[in-house]
Parts: C-alpha cells; structure tokens; sequence
C-alpha cells in the first residue's frame, strides 16, 4: 500500500509546539490550499481546503522557529487519523497529515519579512532561498562560491500560470 501527500500553501497560524515527557517536539500548524477551476456556468471559481499538519523532531523546531502564519511551505508526508473522546464522552476524529519534509518557499525578502532564518544567521550560511529539512546534509560550498552575494532573479509569472 501506498500513503503519500504533497501539499504547497501558506500556512493557516503558527505552528503550537508541545515536548514529549522524552523531550520530542511536536508541532501542529495547518495549511491552506485552492485550486480554481471554471463552474458549469463558466463562471471562475476558488476551492480552499485547510489541512492540519503534524510535525515531529527537528523538523517541528525548525518549522517553529522559521516559519508563521502565511509563510509559504511545501510539505509531504502520511495521511493519518486521529481518534479522540471528547468531554462530553463523544468520539471524534479527523484527518491530518504527518509531516515527513518541509521546504520552505518563498525568496529570502519574504523570509526576512517574517522574522525566519535570515535573522539566525549570516545569509551566506544559506545558498538557497529554499531549505528542504529530513533531507540528508548537504556539504558546505567551497569558500569562493560562498562569497557571491548575488540576488535571486525575480521570475515574472502569474498565480494562474502556476499549476498548484
């Protein structure tokens, strides 16, 4: 069997960070995703969808400390269920998913913007604008390519043009 989620959106509020009595964090945030699509009137329209998110480890302090309500993120993981009982002896359930990666989207302006990694570290120590974590190391620059402190090109598209 297969249990597999890709999601890109903005998150819908920071992210709540809890530790285990071992000392493991887990985060939970959720994230906003549309799709637009035409009506069988033609009419343009807007799907929004709002999915919970569950971060484990590291991936759930890095999340808390780099990312806030709006940043723009692209996660996948599993699809779990969470069942519960309620105060009043209800039992409740719902979807979420179990973040696995995070890629943090967005350039480093927007980033700065929202109090991120920018502000932990020199930016040198970040080649790119985009920090993919549970991924394994990636090894260090060598020193004449960690020097350039080029800006990254703007890309001139529309939010039609992009097919998520």
């Amino acid at each position: 069997m297969y249990n597999k989620v890709i999601l890109a959106g903005n998150l819908a509020r920071d992210i709540e960070i809890r530790y285990t009595q071992g000392g493991s964090a887990i985060g939970k945030t959720a994230i906003a995703t549309s799709r637009r699509f035409k009506s069988q009137t033609g009419e343009q329209k807007e799907e929004v969808m709002f999915i919970d998110l569950t971060f484990f480890g590291r991936t759930a302090e890095i999340a808390n400390q780099y990312l806030r309500k709006g940043s723009k993120v692209l996660v996948d993981g599993r699809l779990t269920l969470e069942q519960w009982t309620a105060q009043d002896g209800s039992k409740r359930s719902r979807h979420t998913v179990t973040v696995e990666n995070l890629q943090m989207l967005g350039s480093r302006d927007e980033m700065g913007a929202e109090g991120s990694y920018q502000n932990a570290a020199p930016a040198d120590n970040y080649a790119q604008p985009e920090q993919s974590y549970n991924a394994p190391a990636q090894p260090q620059r060598a020193p004449q390519q960690q020097q350039s402190n080029h800006t990254i090109p703007e890309i001139d598209i529309s939010e039609d043009e992009i097919p998520f």
